[in-house]
């Protein structure tokens, strides 16, 4: 049995190691915000989180398949839950039957306490099988059609009357009949476990079968016993195997099942969170890799939404058929919150979410990277320049035709002559590439070259700035400005100060 609700023809893997830039990513997009909110404490969850996203598709068909899916588990909740909890249920068998770990792991051993499991796994997947009888009808999405229609397909009355029936017989309550030939040295081979033959009401009362004949063991020979044990054990063996290894795929099916509907729980946890401080949410509309579209109605920063009450300021962007956005403006004009939001609907987007917008369109990427300022640091053997040069250099290294690059105030530390113009070179070699640049800057002279040499080839904001130096932290297309109001900080600091 397969789960297919991440994928619409494989089971989700993370296929090991995490992308080797998504600790740079989590730290630049503030992504542990989004992580907690959709974990709800529960660390399991929040590892799946952490894993699906950094997992994102690049398949247009993939994403719409989640998309489907998730809308199935927002309109019934609690049934999504009821088969998580299922699932989380039926992962405890093996710790129900803790005994059997403190047995000697003899064949006969592994065999009862296999059946012991399966005998428990039978009753959650006897659940499973109930509800999806009752609520399959309810469902829309492709996955979960799918889903229920294979468990009532594989488990009907009919399978679970058979399993119950060999689990009754691998109990062995009728002994050990086995079967085995002579090999080299007069040693055994080919053992093989039989189903003995079921006594009449007079062999069962008198203890005799018409044509048996046999031996007793002396209660004081030990090696007998040993010798018996032994013998049985070589044709229960093939026997335990085969059901241990039954056990394990039940449960490998349940831990499948419990990680991707993990997933779509934090996602319905977040939905929860955000439409409590009134924020919008939407399913994208996702384009295929290369085409150069992204527009967004009130889209906005989910890790600034969680972290505030009041409601955040969200903002409008047209760029199909730019291969650059640049944005630029007043200081503490949202910039930067604005560039979190775009990478982050972007990766929400490729993971099968919603999004923190109103509306958002763009086309799907390969990966997505981060180049943001960092902090001066003391210890640092090298300058800052050398610093964010080596950071880009790392990202050059991995970059491909087809990702997407998230530049925030980069090369700022430097003169702005020596900081536009390593800007321009890199910037120029990115979307020469077919690589996607969304580029927040302080440099005017890089910004104003930009706007002159390639009008048609980027889309240009601006933070606004009303007369009085208020912000609206809305960004709006614009030129872009020799001056980004640095005087206004320096009167608010300096005017607090004096107060």
């Amino acid at each position: 049995m397969k789960v297919f609700l991440l994928h619409p023809d494989r089971d989700f893997d993370a296929g090991g190691a995490l992308p080797a830039n998504e600790a740079v990513l989590t730290a630049d997009l503030e992504l542990d915000v989004l992580y907690d909110a959709m974990a709800e404490g529960d660390g399991f969850r929040r590892d799946v989180a952490r894993e699906v996203l950094a997992a994102g598709s690049a398949d247009p068909e993939v994403i719409r398949y989640r998309q489907h899916v998730l809308a199935d588990c927002l309109r019934h909740d609690r049934i999504v839950r009821e088969l998580y909890g299922i699932a989380l249920e039926a992962l405890k068998a093996p710790k129900k039957v803790w005994f059997g770990i403190l047995l000697h792991s003899s064949p006969e051993n592994i065999l009862h306490r296999s059946v012991k499991i399966l005998e428990v796994l039978t009753e959650n997947l006897k659940q499973l099988s109930l509800l999806a009888q009752e609520q399959a009808g309810q469902f829309r999405s492709t996955g979960f059609r799918r889903f229920f229609a294979m468990v009532s397909e594989e488990l009907d009355a009919g399978y679970f009357a058979v399993l119950e029936e060999h689990l009754q017989e691998l109990e062995l309550p009728r002994g050990v009949l086995m079967s085995a030939e002579l090999g080299p040295g007069n040693k055994g081979v080919r053992h093989a476990l039989h189903t003995p033959e079921k006594l009449s009401w007079w062999e069962r009362l008198t203890g005799h079968d018409r044509d048996s004949a046999g031996f007793q063991v002396p209660a004081r020979d030990e090696a007998g016993a040993r010798a018996l044990t032994d013998l049985a054990g070589h044709g229960v063996n093939l026997a335990a195997n085969a059901l241990a290894q039954s056990a394990d795929h039940v449960l490998d099916f349940f831990t499948v099942l419990r990680k991707e509907l993990a997933f779509y729980l934090g996602c319905l946890a977040l939905r929860e969170r955000l439409e409590r401080r009134g924020q919008p949410v939407c399913f994208p509309e996702p384009e295929p890799c290369g085409q150069r579209v992204l527009a967004a109605k009130g889209v906005y920063d989910v890790g600034l939404a969680l972290s505030q009450e009041q409601r955040t300021v969200g903002n409008d962007l047209a760029a199909d058929g730019s291969a650059l956005v640049v944005v630029t403006g007043a200081n503490q004009g949202g910039k930067s919150t604005f560039l979190r939001s775009i990478g982050l609907a972007q990766l929400m987007m490729q993971c099968g979410m919603f999004v923190a917008a109103e509306a958002f369109r763009a086309d799907l990427r390969r990966r997505v990277f981060t180049h943001f300022t960092r902090e001066e640091d003391a210890t640092m053997t090298t300058g800052k320049l050398d610093e964010e040069l080596a950071r880009m250099s790392e990202i050059a290294d991995l970059i491909e035709p087809g990702d997407l690059v998230l530049c925030n105030e980069s090369f700022a530390s430097t003169n702005e002559r020596e900081g536009s113009e390593i800007g321009r070179q890199v910037l120029r070699a990115f979307t020469g590439n077919e690589v996607k640049v969304v580029l927040v800057t302080h440099l005017f002279d890089l910004a104003h070259s930009l706007y002159e040499q390639e009008p048609g080839a980027g889309t240009f904001l601006r933070a606004e700035r009303r007369p009085d130096g208020s912000r609206t932290f809305r960004l709006s297309p614009g030129e872009p400005l020799p001056t980004s109001y640095g005087e206004d900080s320096y009167r608010r600091i300096f005017a607090e100060a004096e107060a």
